[in-house]
């Protein structure tokens, strides 16, 4: 059985092990994603880049939405095989397969009737908003395959194995850069070729991962009595899976709000920010991989009723957490300027300078960033989607506040406070609900242990 139980062994070096496949393939990830923003902006130019930038917080909207209820989704399979319950294993696989149906239909139906709405609330500017539309468009029509996709690489990391996941996303990447030269370079399809290398790459890995995972994995062998749709099984996935992805769209709500006050100051402006995220995002992969190795952990661990576990194994990450974040912090702090050039095809001086500016802001706010991602991973594990739901509001509130009054007063400098300032707000609230829903948790299983001995 090509599985890992994560009940049992040394915590660190379990999460970690878990985790380093993680960090490569989200390095993968975001390198096809850098190559998708390097080859726009640089064959097709600044305003090419900064039509793609423009989209970034209504894609994120959406596929937010569907990495969060994915993930969200697979906490179940997680519980169920940490409880040793396989039926209930394949019973969850089955259930996802139906929701993720129902989930493509609504989301691709929704989405693509409200792009050019969208971009027009936004108030992105008219020189790039066609460009946009036409990026956006395409990303939204293969929703379907990055649904799956994420289904389906979540469910083999719920089993505990985080390389097959990684094999297939390194097969994707390559597919999508190939893809990029020909749609961008040689067909001449502008920003539209790079939305379509993504959905054709995503959709063949989809396609691919779940063919293997049925061969690799004897557990999902699927017998006909687990075809039965069972209703409650259904909301109970939907229960956990939905508040995860909402979560992820209101967190979407403050970047879009972001964003609206950076079309306001223009094309320039949004290609600087766009690269500079880029970089941001690049550099916070290791923590964020270690976010959803603790996920993975905590669900198994939870369903085996090892809760002490799930304590130790959060105090290790933090620690963990504190190392990285200093690391990835000092490296964009530094070397963030000769990283954004990358992106940017010729001499703008302007644009290299507020890319710089944002980043080294960012840099000293990293920590809050990585206790976001343990705590509220930690709690979605343990099935409870309340308190970063919560954090979710709290992140949302302080980004956009932050944004339009920081902008008013600061110009662009305020702009880069609005990130921190939802990090520090959202890492307070998550890390005090974490500590008093452990210890709840674990003061609740001694009482029943000791009732439990006393019968």
């Amino acid at each position: 059985m090509s599985t890992k139980d994560m009940t049992i062994g040394n915590p660190t070096k379990l999460i970690l092990w878990f985790a380093l496949p993680l960090f490569i393939g989200n390095l993968f990830q975001q390198f096809y994603n850098l190559v998708d923003t390097l080859i726009v902006g640089r064959t097709l130019g600044v305003e090419s880049l900064a039509a793609v930038g423009s989209t970034g917080a209504i894609a994120f909207l959406v596929l937010g939405f569907v990495m969060g209820t994915t993930s969200g989704f697979s906490v179940i399979t997680a519980q169920r095989f940490g409880a040793k319950d396989y039926e209930g294993v394949r019973k969850s696989f089955v259930s996802i397969m139906i929701l993720c149906i129902l989930l493509t239909i609504f989301l691709t139906t929704a989405s693509t009737l409200t792009t050019m709405p969208l971009l027009e609330i936004m108030n992105t500017p008219q020189n790039i908003i066609q460009q946009a539309y036409e990026y956006i468009f395409v990303i939204y029509l293969g929703i379907g395959t990055i649904i799956f996709y994420n289904a389906i690489s979540n469910i083999i990391r719920a089993l505990g194995d985080s390389k097959t996941p990684l094999v297939f996303l390194i097969l994707a990447s390559i597919m999508n850069i190939i893809l990029d030269l020909i749609f961008i370079i040689k067909l001449k399809l502008g920003v539209a070729g790079a939305g379509w290398a993504t959905t054709i790459s995503q959709g063949i890995s989809a396609v691919l991962c779940l063919s293997y995972m049925f061969y690799k994995f004897p557990i999902l062998k699927l017998e006909k009595k687990d075809w039965y749709i069972n209703f409650k099984f259904l909301w109970e996935h939907f229960r956990i899976g939905f508040p995860m992805g909402f979560q992820m769209s209101i967190l979407t709500i403050g970047i879009i709000a972001l964003q609206v006050v950076l079309n306001s100051f223009g094309s320039d402006t949004v290609a600087a920010f766009t690269a500079a995220v880029k970089v941001e995002q690049t550099a916070s992969q290791a923590f964020l991989a270690i976010g959803v190795a603790i996920a993975t952990y905590t669900a198994q661990n939870f369903g085996a009723g090892n809760f002490n576990r799930i304590r130790i194994g959060a105090s290790k990450c933090l620690r963990i957490n504190i190392v990285l974040t200093a690391i990835s912090g000092l490296i964009i702090f530094l070397g963030g300027k000769y990283l954004v050039n990358l992106f940017i095809s010729g001499h703008h001086p302007q644009i290299t300078e507020q890319a710089q500016l944002y980043l080294c802001i960012i840099a000293l706010f990293y920590f809050g960033l990585g206790t976001i991602l343990l705590y509220r991973n930690v709690l979605q594990g343990m099935g409870n989607v309340k308190i970063p739901l919560i954090s979710g509001l709290i992140e949302l509130v302080m980004r956009a506040a932050a944004a339009f009054i920081l902008a008013h007063y600061f110009g662009f400098l305020g702009v880069c406070f609005a990130t921190p300032c939802a990090w520090v707000a959202g890492a307070i609230w998550l890390a005090v609900g974490y500590k008093k829903t452990i210890k709840k948790i674990i003061q609740r299983n001694k009482q029943l242990s000791f009732l439990t001995l006393n019968e």
